[in-house]
């Protein structure tokens, strides 16, 4: 069971450093380019440095296919609360809808057939 979460808790590690990578300097869009370039540059590092190990140990529980669905449902949890909070956008009815459809997806990735 550990080894099957420690991926898991990984990749959301690094989904929360590459959510601010790509998209933390929304809220600066007075600073130079090359500078948030730069920001992201390194934030990205350290999003590497979590998701690589996550790969790497994941594939010893899971298929490729179900180590990148997990990470695109991470992403969508952990950019919709980054969106809510710190970019203070509104979350819209029909963004759940989408991502109900790509849980769906992962039901048929995750099922044994």
């Amino acid at each position: 069971m550990i080894k099957a979460l420690t991926p898991i808790v990984l990749l959301t590690i690094s989904n929360i450093f590459m959510t601010f990578a790509w998209y933390g300097h929304l809220r600066f869009k007075h600073s130079a380019l090359w500078i948030v370039i730069l920001v992201s540059w390194g934030i990205a590092f350290l999003e590497y440095c979590f998701q690589v190990p996550a790969n790497r140990i994941g594939s010893y529980v899971y298929s490729a296919a179900q180590l990148k669905t997990i990470q695109e449902i991470i992403t969508l949890i952990v950019f919709s609360v980054f969106s809510v909070l710190y970019l203070k956008e509104q979350f819209r009815w029909n963004y759940l809808v989408g991502f109900l459809f790509i849980i769906l997806a992962a039901f048929f990735i995750f099922k044994k057939w």
